[in-house]
């Protein structure tokens, strides 16, 4: 199997191939072909390149830890990390899964509107308008709500700090934990 560069990924389309040997590895996780069924474990499939890419090189370097993470990664080596994103980028999405639809659409609300008084953008800005996200930005559409739960809480607390110029904890610092809630649940619905 050929490798292809990173380059080659993030500046054109992506073509859906055959499951790269490490996939096996992340599959443990975040289940076959990227779709997670553990609540805790993000959903790959679908998943900007980018932001894949930038996932693996900050966690194999120690930018974000995890200690799954880093167990599991010291079994793929990062020859292997464009393969995978090739792979994860070209997989259909999970589909949404909708819960709460009170908490989905106060969510929903913060999401395409924002908390202005708080000094919180609406998260479409970033995320897409329907969180599909961008070359920049994650997918946040479809991802479990207790995963996006646990990573809003993490900028917040400051655990987790790879976000570009501190954008994501310093919004998440002003969330509520109700508006973190009701974020997760609505995401999870896209």
């Amino acid at each position: 199997m050929t490798l292809v560069s990173f380059a080659s990924v993030v500046g054109g389309a992506v073509a859906a191939g055959p499951e790269p040997p490490a996939a096996t590895v992340c599959a443990a996780c975040h289940g076959e072909a990227g779709r997670s069924v553990a609540p805790t474990f993000p959903n790959l499939a679908g998943q900007q390149a980018e932001y894949l890419k930038k996932q693996l090189i900050d966690f194999a370097k120690g930018r974000r830890t995890n200690e799954m993470m880093t167990t599991a990664l010291a079994q793929v080596p990062r020859g292997d990390f464009p393969t995978l994103v090739v792979y994860y980028t070209a997989e259909p999405a999970a589909p949404g899964r909708i819960g709460d639809a009170t908490l989905a659409a106060a969510g929903r609300r913060i999401f395409e509107e924002g908390d202005w008084p708080a000094g919180i953008p609406p998260c479409r800005s970033c995320h897409g308008a329907r969180g599909a996200g961008s070359e920049r930005y994650p997918r946040l559409a479809g991802q479990h709500s207790a995963y996006t739960l646990q990573q809003l809480a993490d900028f917040k607390a400051g655990t987790r700090h790879n976000d570009p110029r501190r954008v994501m904890r310093e919004i998440a610092g002003r969330l509520s934990d109700a508006q973190m809630k009701s974020l997760a649940e609505y995401l999870a619905g896209l």
